[in-house]
């Protein structure tokens, strides 16, 4: 389109390319002066709180862009779309807000889906900008002309296209009320080019209040009464919806009431790891003792998740399962959810322990006896192992009882998927909300960008992200963006040269046939070192001490991130 072309629905007069919207005095009072519509965007979402955005550039959000030079939000570069989008997960994990990805149309945006994904089963508030073809060329299989709403109205709450420029602001407001209302998730935003170069009132659309639900006195007694009533009650806590507050509060009610508290496979700090009520993570790979409280407990109060398919072992719930269960979840729909329901609570985390922390109930000899008991099987299972190296190959069992005490009490770890991942969920110490940030759809390639994402966002805690040799390739090349930002996450590469856990499942349904799942990898110590960080390859189990130390000195000294290349023994197990 020329300077002179008209804007198809209101007739709105667009101007060129080269154009730069001018600058609004801040005594502007809703008249006269004009902003582009996306410079309108990015004064949104300052307004909304929002600190970075994670962006793979593209020529169809250039006014974007423009808008965020020189603002208060920081952008973040990144090396690929879905390095971008698992960053902006991340993030959104992290905070009472999403995290927000800017990718161009067609091939960006198709990178980008992995990310969403993530955000949708893991629900996690996200925002997704996509820059698309101009308005006019709709329709006419343009340059990378893709249908966004027929490729994501599957896998996101929402997915709006800014037709009309006059509703920039009000756009980002709804996006960052359907991210975060209900069940959290992700929401896409489709920009063509042409319309976020037309010059609107510069005037913000206010904040959406999102409803944080509570616990109704009928919801207090019916569980107060359950509570009173049960023999083994059974806490589990999970989802990406919560405070640090509330978590506190949380814990110190349980451990008043020497109830337990399990977490989601993959949530882990909710409930402090040291507490006297944690007694371990359910998920994939779980411990016996842990997989057996869902069938010793006589109640589960489930908070901020639902006993899905991963918590339930493959939806095993059975209809005739005749345990009290308590959803409290503020999602009315409890997509996802298995089994029979006893009542759901519709409330945030917040909300509920607001709530919860005022019924006050007596102690009884058998709960003290049976968190007791399950604590204690927690401690064993999470015993370091001798930190000692032995003689012979790298193993990460000494790699972790050597870098466990040397953690700070508000360390964090991050991890995508795969059998390394169990190292982490057996022995790391979380201690606080949020901790853990991981991946519980089981995408790959969701380490590196997730610890630069922490990294980011709380530049004073330590960040360790733990990534398998197949996972790491799949976005190691954003090691660039951790260098040029600044991030200083310890990087744990552990490598048994193959994708562990496909040959686990290909031995156990065709044994000795092992087709497909073999890797040959690089050095990616070198490979650190050449990005700009620290880098060592360790292959003797008696190195690994050094190297740890070497590691951690680098990221203190230096301010760069920092990688340890293990190299183990293929078939080597946690537990």
């Amino acid at each position: 389109m020329t300077a002179t072309d008209t804007y198809p629905v209101d007739g709105a007069t667009l101007p060129p390319l080269q154009t730069v919207p001018a600058a609004i005095p801040d005594s502007f009072n809703g008249s006269g002066a004009l902003k582009s519509a996306g410079h309108v965007i990015v004064d949104s979402l300052v307004a909304h709180g929002v600190e970075r955005t994670f962006v793979v550039p593209g020529e169809s959000f250039l006014d974007v862009l423009d808008g965020l030079h020189g603002s208060d939000i920081e952008t973040v570069v990144c090396r690929h779309e879905g390095g971008a989008a698992y960053m902006a997960e991340a993030d959104g994990k992290m905070n009472q807000r999403p995290g927000v990805a800017m990718v161009t149309r067609g091939p960006g945006a198709a990178n980008a889906h992995v990310g969403l994904h993530t955000a949708w089963q893991d629900s996690t508030p996200m925002l997704l900008f996509v820059g698309l073809i101009p308005f006019a060329h709709r329709d006419r299989e343009a340059f990378q002309e893709f249908d966004i709403k027929a490729w994501f109205d599957t896998g996101a709450k929402r997915v709006m296209v800014l037709d009309h420029p006059e509703r920039a602001s009000e756009i980002v407001a709804e996006a960052m009320f359907a991210a975060m209302s209900g069940r959290p998730g992700p929401v896409v935003v489709g920009l063509p080019e042409d319309i976020i170069r037309v010059q609107i009132d510069p005037a913000l659309h206010p904040a959406i209040p999102v409803a944080a639900g509570g616990m109704s006195s009928t919801d207090a007694g019916v569980l107060a009464e359950a509570l009173a009533q049960a023999k083994k009650p059974l806490f589990v806590t999970g989802g990406n919806d919560w405070t640090q507050d509330a978590a506190t509060e949380l814990t110190e009610w349980l451990e008043k009431h020497h109830i337990p508290a399990a977490a989601e496979w993959r949530t882990q700090g909710t409930v402090s790891f040291d507490s006297p009520s944690y007694v371990g993570p359910i998920g994939y790979g779980r411990p016996r003792p842990t997989y057996d409280l869902l069938e010793e407990t006589d109640l589960l109060v489930f908070v901020g998740t639902v006993p899905g398919d991963v918590i339930t072992d493959g939806f095993v719930c059975r209809q005739d399962w005749n345990k009290k269960n308590f959803l409290v979840t503020i999602d009315p729909s409890l997509r996802g959810r298995s089994g029979p329901v006893s009542r759901q609570i519709l409330a945030k985390p917040e909300a509920f322990v607001r709530d919860l922390v005022n019924i006050d109930l007596p102690v009884k000899e058998e709960w003290k006896a049976w968190t007791a008991r399950m604590r204690a099987e927690q401690q064993s299972f999470a015993s370091l192992p001798p930190s000692s190296p032995d003689e012979g190959p790298a193993k990460m069992d000494t790699l972790m009882a050597n870098l466990v005490p040397l953690l700070p009490e508000d360390a964090m770890v991050t991890f995508g998927a795969g059998e390394h991942t169990n190292w982490a969920h057996r022995y790391f110490p979380t201690r606080r909300y949020a901790s853990m940030i991981s991946a519980r759809n089981g995408s790959m390639g969701y380490s590196i960008p997730s610890a630069i994402a922490a990294s980011l966002a709380s530049p004073e805690r330590r960040v360790v992200t733990i990534a398998g040799d197949g996972e790491f390739l799949m976005n190691g090349q954003e090691l660039a963006t951790a260098a040029q930002y600044g991030a200083t996450p310890l990087i744990i590469v552990m490598d048994n040269q193959e994708y562990g856990t496909i040959r686990t499942h290909q031995e156990r349904h065709y044994p000795s046939r092992v087709s497909g799942t073999q890797l040959k990898n690089p050095d990616f110590g070198m490979m650190a070192r050449a990005f700009g960080g620290f880098g060592v390859t360790v292959t003797e189990d008696q190195d690994i001490p050094a190297a740890l130390e070497a590691a951690l000195a680098a990221i203190d000294r230096d301010g760069v991130f920092a990688l340890v290349h293990l190299v183990v023994e293929q078939r080597v197990k946690a537990y």
